[in-house]
């Protein structure tokens, strides 16, 4: 049985999620991160509610599975996987399969800019390490409170630079007053930066961007999101805010719907 498991991971490789299956089976046991994503997990999940009972639960690129799977263990009624590469549900299936959920958890194949076509909200979001890969981060924040943020989000990102908070001013100045020499700050380690990569980072032609910790905050809250929790450096836990898009409103953002929300 181990054996059958073990032919039906290698189809399927490489794997980026180190999955523990029955037999001793691992998805990804030389990961160069380790035991990952469970070791990730193990320092950070304790943010989240321990009982998910009768809770819904999008899990917006999914790779394989491993978020989705934990997600069912703590008694999701629903789970709902999506991610744009084939490939990574197929694992997500097995993985699920092997584990004993079968299709309880469903996987779809869908982009993050898709995400109006499930057509409903859900109590849990995860966000976790697809940002820095995305053209349009921010439309992708923006598309997640608009249409499928019912309460909480767990947001991970790729970050670099200063991990320390920015005081920045309400409004922006051309100039200091009483000079004509524009403001210093934007120099600062600590002001919100999306450092933009235009070739690769880690050898990889996907990482488009890689924000400081204020630029992530930032974006959280001008998309709609309060940060809660702040478990690891790179990993948030937000609520949805009673004013999305921050002071702008969403006429702002949805200037052709006038601002009705979904």
């Amino acid at each position: 049985m181990s054996e059958d498991l073990r032919a039906r991971v290698a189809e399927l490789a490489p794997w980026f999620h180190n999955i523990h299956l029955p037999g001793g089976v691992q998805t990804a046991p030389d990961h160069f991160l380790l035991d990952y994503p469970g070791n990730k997990f193990a320092e950070f999940g304790v943010c989240l509610p321990e009982d998910l009972t009768g809770k819904t639960v999008l899990d917006i690129g999914c790779n394989a599975g491993f978020y989705s799977v934990e997600m069912k263990r703590r008694g999701a009624a629903r789970v709902v996987g999506i991610d744009s590469d084939d490939r990574y549900l197929a694992q997500a299936r097995l993985a699920s399969e092997a584990l004993g959920f079968g299709d309880s958890v469903e996987f779809r194949n869908l982009s993050v800019y898709d995400v109006a076509q499930l057509g409903e909200r859900f109590d849990l979001v995860i966000f976790m390490g697809v940002l820095y890969h995305l053209r349009h981060p921010l439309l992708a924040l923006d598309l997640i409170r608009e249409h499928v943020a019912g309460d909480l989000m767990l947001f991970q990102t790729m970050q670099q630079g200063s991990k320390d908070d920015a005081v920045v001013p309400e409004d922006h100045p051309f100039y200091v007053p009483g000079t004509w020499t524009p403001p210093d700050y934007f120099d600062d380690r600590d002001y919100p930066k999306l450092h933009f990569i235009e070739r690769k980072f880690a050898g990889d032609w996907t990482n488009w961007w890689a924000p400081n910790r204020a630029c992530s905050e930032a974006m959280l809250r001008a998309a709609g999101f309060t940060v809660t929790a702040h478990p690891q450096d790179d990993v948030y836990l937000c609520r949805i805010s009673d004013v999305p898009f921050a002071e702008h409103g969403p006429a702002a953002v949805y200037p052709s719907t006038g601002g009705v929300r979904a």
